[in-house]
């Protein structure tokens, strides 16, 4: 276990506990991406994905040539997003596409593109990697309502082009036992090119409505179906294949969106712990930095120079796998965190870096957590959660006006104990921390 605790403005921690022991910081880890991404990108910082048209579109729209979708990694790439580059492909006059929809995904190096899951669970949401062009977070929403007459309504979202949805779940009157098996779809492509979507077993009518989320397909699939799902909903054709390749230089502009700014999606990392956001924003820092295509190795390197030039060199206690904690490679000790927490409360990204944060009791992980407690409203924490890690790191506005910043790492067997601990510690710091403790 480590902990630091520092009043803002003190030259030496109140606490510090195993403070410089390199420990896995699960989650709070986002707090060294995103604070390097406000800090190098800025808060304005906006991802573009654009369109390019090559061929001759005739006289009833038809492009004839290929559609290139070029994507730079926005990580907040959803439906009312990308909608917003269909009409614009739609008023350059197409209407339809006889050749190929060709995905252009040289922004990110292939060496960071469909890398394994973390664990065994290869549909879990939070598994899901990075790509330039990731869309939806590439996961699918199920919606299960049982009713009365037997039947089980499925809807979902995203739509993808060519999804079949086959249902053959069947309404029982027994006890939902809350795992509910059954509400979990395999999702495979079919070898007539078809995404399908298989339910089958008992779905007890006391279990009322579901929602499932599921990490399906390879990217590529998925954005593809997502695209021409769209296209078609906006009243476009599409006669071609799906491939990736490199956009040619003499391709003409068809389309630019631009994404929500950065300030809002880091807000979503961090009260969401969204892990790929935050592998998109990782990577992004590094082609930003240097020449595209991204690279682990490059993010890293930038990131670690960025934190050097800005006074908080991490001396080997900070080793950045992926940027978002989901990770058994990534290491930071409290003490490096907490130097940086103290930065940024200082930096011109301060308030911004700050309200992206969960506040107890009120939003995002922290939500249910200090409810009943004077702590709620007033303590800006990150959480992190692995098998044998609990992590938070943040700021603790305590009943004294006085400002702390608050870290704490436990890697134990036993960790998935240590919520109250933390939640203690949190309290005890809101009461008006005063015993210095260093533990070494």
């Amino acid at each position: 276990m480590s902990v630091v605790v520092q009043r803002i403005g003190a030259p030496v921690p109140l606490v510090a506990i195993n403070a410089n022991q390199p420990m896995l910081p699960a989650s709070t880890m986002k707090l060294v991406t995103t604070y390097a991404g406000l800090s190098m990108l800025g808060p304005d910082y906006r991802w573009k994905t654009t369109a390019y048209a090559d061929g001759q579109i005739d006289p009833q729209g038809v492009l004839h040539g290929n559609l290139y979708i070029q994507g730079t990694g926005d990580p907040k790439l959803v439906p009312e997003e990308l909608i917003d580059l269909v009409d614009q492909i739609r008023k350059s006059g197409i209407s339809g596409i006889d050749g190929a929809l060709v995905l252009d995904k040289r922004y990110f190096d292939a060496s960071t593109r469909d890398l394994p899951a973390f664990d065994t669970d290869e549909t879990a949401p939070y598994n899901v990697g990075p790509d330039p062009l990731l869309y939806a977070f590439k996961s699918l929403s199920f919606t299960l309502t049982p009713n009365t007459d037997g039947q089980v309504s499925i809807d979902v979202l995203p739509q993808l082009a060519q999804l079949q949805i086959d249902n053959e779940l069947r309404v029982t009157r027994g006890t939902c036992t809350g795992s509910l098996q059954a509400a979990s779809p395999s999702v495979a492509q079919t070898q007539g090119g078809f995404v399908q979507a298989s339910f089958i077993g008992d779905y007890p009518l006391r279990c009322g409505p579901r929602t499932i989320n599921v990490a399906a397909l390879d990217h590529s699939t998925f954005f593809a179906g997502g695209f021409l799902a769209l296209w078609k909903q906006a009243g476009g054709t599409f006669q071609g294949t799906t491939r990736e390749g490199p956009t040619p230089v003499s391709a003409r502009l068809v389309g630019t969106h631009r994404s929500p700014v950065l300030s809002d999606v880091v807000r979503d990392i961090n009260k969401f712990s969204n892990n790929v956001m935050a592998r998109n924003l990782f990577l992004t820092i590094g082609a930003a930095e240097s020449k595209p295509p991204a690279t682990t190795a490059k993010s890293s390197a930038a990131i670690q120079t960025f934190l050097r030039k800005s006074a908080l060199p991490m001396n080997g206690r900070l080793v950045l796998d992926n940027g978002s904690g989901l990770s058994r490679e990534e290491h930071i000790s409290a003490a490096s965190l907490a130097d940086l927490l103290v930065a940024a409360n200082s930096s011109p990204v301060a308030q911004v870096f700050v309200e992206s944060l969960p506040i107890a009791g009120v939003d995002g992980t922290m939500r249910n957590r200090l409810n009943n407690s004077g702590a709620l409203g007033n303590a800006h924490i990150k959480t992190g959660t692995l098998r044998d890690v609990r992590a938070i790191a943040g700021y603790v506005g305590a009943a004294n006006g006085e400002s702390y910043v608050v870290v704490s790492f436990i890697n134990d067997p036993r960790a998935e104990a240590a919520r109250a601990a933390h939640d203690a510690l949190l309290e005890w710091v809101y009461d008006g921390a005063r015993k210095t403790t260093e533990l070494e």
